[in-house]
């Protein structure tokens, strides 16, 4: 059986111990709509809201949380969808560790985030919520963090054109 060579994910030349921004998207097992569903409001706009799955407010909670844990990560934006979550995290690596005092690398600070928040999430729920990995991809430049930003702001009006979207799923 031969399998399928994994990509790089890495940067080849970037200083992982440093600060900076990471945009991460977490899926649901499967791609399921578990989280809740994306409904349009009721007001004079018409402005599209998640309406969330009790599994979607313990992740929504947990996300919340998880953001007053660790201290050198700070969680600037997300947003839950029906069966994802996008964040913005920002990694601010001052803290020492080890005997030598050097800072934790951010490659070991970000993983270890999405797995404690998919731990607690897990925990609270019963249930294993989450598909094994996740997407990082690291914010390179102001112009890239607001395009991202703005990506997660208005990732609900454009539910139907998502990689992720899934017709006719709701939880």
């Amino acid at each position: 059986m031969e399998f399928k060579s994994r990509k790089r994910n890495r940067l080849k030349y970037y200083n992982y111990s440093q600060s900076g921004a990471y945009f991460i998207t977490i899926c649901t097992k499967d791609k399921k709509c578990i989280l809740g569903k994306v409904v349009v409001g009721n007001g004079a706009l018409d402005v599209p809201e998640m309406d969330s799955s009790p599994l979607g407010k313990i992740v929504d909670d947990e996300i919340r949380k998880a953001g007053e844990i660790y201290e050198s990560v700070k969680i600037d934006k997300y947003i839950v969808m029906p069966n994802h979550v996008h964040m913005i995290l920002i990694v601010e690596n001052d803290n020492k560790s080890g005997t030598s005092g050097a800072p934790s690398p951010t490659n070991e600070i970000v993983p270890s985030f999405v797995s404690m928040l998919k731990r607690f999430t897990n925990k609270k729920t019963g249930i294993s919520l989450w598909q094994c990995s996740y997407h990082d991809h690291m914010i390179r430049n102001e112009k890239e963090y607001e395009r991202i930003w703005n990506y997660i702001d208005t990732n609900l009006f454009k539910w139907e054109q998502d990689r992720y979207y899934i017709k006719g799923e709701v939880f």
